[in-house]
């Protein structure tokens, strides 16, 4: 059976068992897409521009665009250098080992990345997960420590290039917008509580958040004068420069102050405790050797570090890309972060990850390619061969200040508010995933906070958006009358939509609310009308649904009718055997045409 109505818009219309307006095949220009696809994919780039996309930039590049880069480079690696070297005390490791991780892994992600603004090295939340996984195994700041480190490492490079064989970049998908903002909220918290005993003067045997905090609680009568004046005064710096003058590198002149004065006056003679020797030049390619027990135990931590970073990392890299209409590919960040995770394992550094600030500044001194990235290098690079000697002076204690001072910078009331904004629930997610980082720890916090954020989505799915609709003249459609009031509803018809998938987690609640419609009609139904265009996907549960409400509506003497079902849905309704139940003559193009069919067939009987 054929019918032939018209539109919201008014346009004619023809519906029928194998005839669907939203996807017909023709276009205006009369392609016929049975024998074409409508999709075609970007032209590939040559194969050197794939593998290194920074040459794309080097015919064009000229003077100014490396005056720029200069500029950023040199900027940024002046906020990396101190930070770095922060981090790797929180890792359990020797500062060095923090610059080390700056230097190849730069120049490697530089030459790989398909970022052309994000800048990578140590990050706070990579180095509290690699001092979960080491400091149980070796003491802080022992070369055995600095040997773990390296493996792991290296290991979190086996996980990116087994998920770069595996194309196995949409897994970054499963970390949640709530998950990410209690994460780091959480990682906040920690950091500043351990940097505690830095800023006192006190030494900290305890090695998770509260009982190091109540270890400085109990100790705090034996906090070392100078070193608590040298870290107030350092704190209250930072907060000023960022303040008044947020563009400066203020914790490299907060640095480069303290190790001038720790020198002229002295420091470690009153008790302060500083960073103490470190060996020039530039690290040597080694091959971490640790016992192959220790080995095993850090595999679930590499998991977890690859898990976090590329998820952080992808999000922070196409968030900056889409200022500047360009294009991340999350199969050749997978290489690139794979490539410099392996670098920093061989020239004795530790896990790196992609930072927001550093990556903020470097787009903001208007770097435009990742050659600002081997001028940072660059930089670094001269520290380590001729700059490492006045570095023994610099105070712990500013050290501290500084990563408590990027902790602090992690804090986003915002986040929280928006969150709040949206549903209530993600503020839960958020809020167990702070706790569980505090609690618990961070691995063990990730595991239930994308556990929970499963769990939700589950119950989103169970208990999906639907409407009942009416006419509304105003706008010319078919909408919400629960929204819209003015909207007019066709005695004996209810027309229901779904707005979602209809599969096992929802198959009942489908079910319980048409009939839910249809009591609360206002006058007798005799027609149903199901406005199947959010329905995109259904499974065996949902086709048994589909064919339930069709049985139980012919027993109560209603008729099921389907307005806008999609080609595909129309294929698998077939292929099950559902359609035959509803009857192909039941099939309709628009939510009108289907209700324009009601009144008009026998007077609307």
């Amino acid at each position: 059976m054929e019918l032939e109505s018209r539109d919201e818009k008014g346009a004619v219309l023809r519906s029928g068992s194998a005839t669907n307006s939203d996807e017909a095949n023709a276009t205006s220009d009369g392609r016929d897409y049975e024998q074409s696809s409508p999709f075609r994919a970007a032209r590939k780039e040559p194969l050197l521009t794939r593998a290194i996309p920074v040459t794309a930039e080097l015919p064009q590049y000229r003077a100014p665009s490396a005056r720029r880069d200069a500029v950023a480079g040199v900027t940024v690696a002046a906020l990396a250098i101190p930070s770095a070297m922060a981090y790797a005390e929180v890792a359990g490791l020797s500062p060095v080992n923090g610059l080390y991780a700056l230097l190849l892994p730069g120049v490697v992600y530089a030459l790989l990345g398909s970022s052309r603004q994000l800048s990578i090295g140590p990050e706070g939340s990579l180095a509290t997960l690699v001092a979960a996984a080491v400091l149980p195994l070796a003491v802080a700041g022992s070369a055995h420590a600095a040997e773990l480190a390296a493996m792991l490492a290296i290991l979190v490079a086996a996980f990116f290039a087994a998920a770069w064989l595996l194309r196995l970049g949409w897994i970054a998908d499963y970390f949640s917008r709530p998950v990410l903002v209690g994460y780091i909220h959480g990682v906040a918290v920690v950091l500043i509580i351990g940097q505690l005993g830095k800023l006192f003067g006190l030494s900290i045997a305890a090695k998770d958040p509260l009982p190091q905090l109540w270890e400085v609680i109990r100790e705090i009568g034996n906090a070392n004068g100078a070193t608590v004046v040298i870290a107030a005064v350092s704190l209250a710096a930072l907060l000023t420069l960022r303040s008044v003058m947020p563009k400066l590198p203020a914790a490299l002149l907060i640095v480069v102050a303290a190790i001038g004065l720790s020198w002229a006056f002295d420091f470690a003679a009153h008790g302060v405790a500083v960073v103490g020797p470190i060996p020039a030049g530039l690290p040597s390619f080694a091959v971490p050797t640790p016992a192959f027990a220790d080995i095993i135990r850090l595999v679930p931590a590499a998991l977890g570090i690859f898990l976090v970073c590329f998820a952080d990392e992808i999000l922070t890299a196409r968030s900056f890309a889409g200022k500047h209409n360009q294009n991340v590919r999350g199969s050749q960040e997978l290489l690139a972060m794979g490539a410099a995770s392996a670098a920093a394992g061989f020239t004795q550094g530790f896990s790196i990850g992609a930072s927001g600030s550093r990556t903020a500044v470097n787009d903001d001194m208007g770097a435009r390619s990742q050659i600002a990235g081997l001028f940072a290098a660059a930089a670094v690079a001269l520290i380590l061969l001729f700059l490492t000697e006045p570095v023994q002076y610099l105070p712990k204690a500013v050290l501290g200040a500084v990563i408590v001072f990027a902790a602090v910078g992690l804090i986003e009331p915002q986040a929280w508010r928006t969150l709040a904004a949206i549903d209530p629930v993600e503020v839960a997610i958020a809020a167990v995933t702070t706790g569980c980082v505090i609690f618990f720890g961070v691995l063990e916090a990730l595991v239930v906070a994308v556990g929970l954020s499963m769990v939700d989505t589950v119950r989103r799915s169970a208990n999906p958006h639907d409407a009942v609709l009416g006419w509304v003249e105003r706008l010319g459609r078919y909408a919400d009358v629960s929204l819209h009031p003015s909207a007019r509803v066709t005695p004996g018809v209810v027309v229901y939509r779904l707005d979602d998938r209809l599969f096992f987690a929802n198959a009942r609640y489908f079910k319980g609310r048409i009939r839910e419609a249809i009591r609360a009609a206002p006058t007798p139904v005799h027609w149903l009308v199901l406005d199947a265009d959010a329905i995109t996907h259904t499974d065996a549960t949902g086709l048994d649904a589909l064919l339930d409400v069709t049985n139980d509506l012919h027993r109560d003497q209603i008729t099921l009718v389907i307005a806008r079902l999609r080609t595909r849905m129309e294929q698998q309704l077939g292929d099950a055997g559902v359609l035959d139940a509803i009857g192909p003559e039941h099939l309709y193009p628009t939510v009108r045409a289907a209700v324009d069919a009601y009144t008009t067939r026998d007077g609307g009987s």
